[in-house]
């Protein structure tokens, strides 16, 4: 699903919802202020890519970025560009 934005941070064109309880969310959401992350969507990557990185996968270093420029695997964003070409 494209979006209208031209080239800023990662192309996301795919969209994953989820059910939390209360208690989830509020762990997420501790998570987000604690680590001082720009949003939940960023925190979610973030404990995602912790999630990967347990399971042994190739990750990327997010430290200082932008929530849009906030990735989960190492490479994916050249992978994407390059396809594009």
């Amino acid at each position: 699903m494209p979006s209208g934005h031209k080239n800023r941070g990662l192309a996301r064109e795919e969209r994953l919802q989820i059910m939390l309880s209360p208690q989830e969310l509020m762990a997420v959401d501790n998570f987000r202020f604690e680590h001082r992350m720009p949003s939940r969507a960023a925190a979610v990557r973030e404990l995602l890519r912790f999630g990967i990185a347990a399971a042994g996968s190739s990750l990327v270093d997010n430290a200082g970025l932008k929530s849009s420029d906030y990735g989960v695997l190492a490479g994916a964003k050249k992978a994407r560009e390059s396809s594009a070409s």
